[in-house]
């Protein structure tokens, strides 16, 4: 009994000593003085100021011509009420054409978008809507539990690619020519070449798509396999917002100024039972990418407002300044001691 409340009295909570543990390891410990805060604060400016202007200059020099068509290609006769009718009908013509007028040299590759407006691609049960592993390996192609309502056809055999996003996919065609010559577009590596290698399988083939009463959208061509299959690919590639362009093709002419552009389009998507909106979008790229003056106006607003900052406080420093403490008296500074 002794012994045991012998040992019992040197047993001790007290964590053994570590400069680790006792926060005593070297480290960088600045003092933010107003010459060094000045400091900072010009050169992470004289860093985003340039960039800003670059990135705003390189987002001008994109060429971009933006057409909406949706409302153009309905004939007049019909009324908004009727728009959902007309394109619903199988029997009618859908399509149209329209003129576009090249407002600068556009040089080659010339990006093809479609875009669409007030679709809402991120909805939580859309996005859901698809199997990965079905659209990589033939082996799974009953796993339809996650595509449902579209999983499997009337005679209960899986859909392939099944789910909503591939069941609504764009179906709209654009047809290019200039002085009744042809523009082709090249629909070639127009997806992420990861999507095509790894997501989407070469020996998985679409089966009983589109092939109930209600269609979606666009067919697909049941000889190819799915990764040859690019603006289903592209159209898998959900978007974060309901505005968003789509990469369509590419067109590898240089256009001339003041050029004139036909489009003849076939107006098959129904975005009318929503309100949305349909564009086709002519682009050139830089090395920023497509036309965004987001990025630059960030960059230039960012770098002014530090700019302000750092003359503010060079001035506050220099009319009324305050004299700094003694830096001996900082802790750090002090040493240590062990007791």
């Amino acid at each position: 009994m002794s012994s045991i409340q012998g040992s019992s009295t040197t047993l001790s909570k007290k964590p053994k000593y570590s400069r680790f543990t006792q926060q005593e390891l070297p480290a960088c410990k600045p003092i933010l003085s107003p010459r060094l805060m000045v400091t900072i604060l010009l050169g992470i400016s004289i860093i985003f100021i340039p960039i800003g202007l670059a990135s705003l200059s390189a987002s001008k020099n994109v060429v971009e011509i933006v057409s909406r068509y949706d409302d153009a290609c309905v004939p007049s006769e019909f009324s908004d009420d009727q728009r959902m009718g007309f394109i619903q009908d199988a029997k009618t013509n859908k399509t149209c054409s329209m003129t576009l007028i090249v407002p600068k040299p556009m040089k080659q590759p010339i990006f093809v978008y479609y875009q669409l407006d007030s679709f809402y691609q991120n909805y939580r049960r859309y996005v859901k809507s698809r199997n990965d592993h079905q659209l990589s390996s033939p082996q799974n192609e009953y796993r339809t539990k996650s595509c449902e309502p579209e999983s499997v056809n009337d005679n209960n055999e899986p859909i392939v690619p099944c789910g909503l996003i591939a069941w609504s996919l764009f179906n709209d065609t654009f047809a290019f020519s200039r002085s009744s010559s042809a523009l082709l577009v090249n629909k070639r590596d127009i997806s992420w070449r990861s999507d095509r290698t790894k997501k989407f399988g070469s020996d998985v083939y679409p089966k009983n798509f589109q092939t109930s009463g209600l269609i979606g959208g666009a067919k697909l061509n049941e000889t190819l396999p799915l990764n040859d299959q690019e603006d289903l690919i592209v159209w898998m590639r959900t978007a974060a917002l309901p505005s968003f362009r789509k990469l369509y093709g590419k067109i590898e002419t240089d256009l001339v100024a003041n050029e004139k552009i036909t489009v003849v389009i076939q107006n098959n998507y129904n975005t009318y039972s929503f309100n949305g909106k349909k564009k086709v979008v002519l682009s050139t790229v830089t090395w920023i990418g497509g036309k965004n003056d987001f990025l630059g106006i960030t960059y230039f607003t960012v770098g002014g407002t530090i700019l302000f900052l750092a003359i503010s406080f060079s001035l506050l420093y220099l009319i009324k300044p305050r004299p700094l403490g003694n830096s001996s008296y900082l802790s750090w500074n002090k040493g240590s001691s062990l007791e």
